[in-house]
């Protein structure tokens, strides 16, 4: 066991399994004491699958599946039993943080336990697609309150004992998605750009308490790899999750979420009290740092009046947008070719 972590409390939301799991593992070979969490006890299921969706699959793609749900399975106890059977310290929680009374719950639990918490890794999550013009409201809900919700409720109720102690580690789980959008999933895209700004604002209110704010983006095989291919295998063509085949994801090719485990326990360290408010890419053996939003360009109407139609159709082509476009109208331009 090594000791970068000795002496820290963490919790990590959202450890039942995947990389959360891979996070509060790590962590306690760091030698971190550790409160794991997951809602229920025993595996929780699919996040997207549903019995209707299994029967459209062939045998052979029912059988994978439940090998590949097999092996990912765990829940809180399962994650916290590997860290005290490595000589760690770890105790679980059952609970949906979403759920502002239950977050308070998690937070507590570390105190109660180990007397205070350094360290607050949020991963849960989940995911629902559907076109934008029929998605309905629980479609959008399912996503948007585990996202950005739960971790605000757990940042909520760790942040007055870590002010308190002047000393606090938040990292926030998102997902590329906030910033190239996703097909399917504007719920998802929303929900994570709201991570994202979330982060933001914690680390500019903390960071005089000696608390950082960051996020990571991850590339990871976990149960949402194995679970999009089967849905897009058990649903009608041109109804899966991927409208253009030029932008599918390569889910079978991504890397175990025991790789991005030693930089999320990094960002946990003392020596890591200058960074925050970013944002990584982090898969492999890869670390991606993304740019802060910043004015591209600008155009300035001088002398009286406000700007008319016919000026703005001269200036904006060339000299607002330049030669820049959208990586929505990227897209467009490669799906016409």
């Amino acid at each position: 066991m090594d000791e970068n972590l000795k002496g820290k409390v963490a919790v990590v939301a959202g450890s039942g399994q995947g990389i959360g799991r891979s996070i509060a593992i790590a962590m306690g070979k760091e030698g971190a004491k550790v409160v794991t969490n997951n809602r229920k006890p025993g595996s929780t299921g699919f996040a997207i699958m549903d019995d209707a969706l299994v029967n459209n699959l062939s045998n052979e793609e029912k059988e994978a599946l439940k090998q590949m749900s097999e092996s990912a399975a765990g829940d809180a106890e399962t994650t916290a039993k590997i860290i005290r059977d490595g000589g760690g310290k770890a105790v679980p929680f059952f609970g949906d943080t979403s759920d502002f009374n239950t977050a308070k719950g998690l937070i507590q639990t570390a105190i109660d336990h180990f007397g205070r918490i350094d360290i607050l890794v949020n991963v849960v999550g989940t995911f629902a697609f559907s076109p934008i013009w029929e998605m309905s409201e629980e479609t959008w809900d399912k996503v948007c309150h585990v996202k950005p919700k739960a971790h605000f409720n757990c940042i909520r109720h760790a942040l007055p004992f870590m002010i308190e102690q002047r000393f606090g580690r938040i990292i926030n789980c998102t997902s590329g998605a906030f910033n190239g959008g996703g097909i399917r999933q504007a719920n998802y895209s929303a929900a994570n750009a709201g991570v994202v700004g979330l982060t933001y604002a914690v680390a500019q209110e903390v960071i005089q308490f000696g608390i950082t704010c960051n996020a990571f983006a991850p590339n990871a095989q976990t149960r949402a790899s194995f679970e999009i291919t089967a849905y897009e295998k058990a649903m009608p063509e041109g109804k899966g999750p991927w409208v253009y085949d030029n932008y599918r994801l390569p889910l079978d090719g991504a890397p175990s979420p025991d790789d991005l485990a030693p930089f999320i326990c990094y960002l946990s360290t003392d020596e890591a009290s200058e960074i925050s408010g970013s944002v990584f890419f982090v898969g492999g053996q890869s670390v991606f740092l993304y740019s802060e939003s910043e004015f591209k360009s600008s155009i300035t109407k001088y002398g009286e009046g406000r700007w008319t139609i016919e000026e703005l159709e001269q200036q904006v082509p060339l000299g607002l947008m330049g030669m820049h476009r959208s990586s929505t109208m990227q897209m467009y331009d490669m799906v016409k070719k």
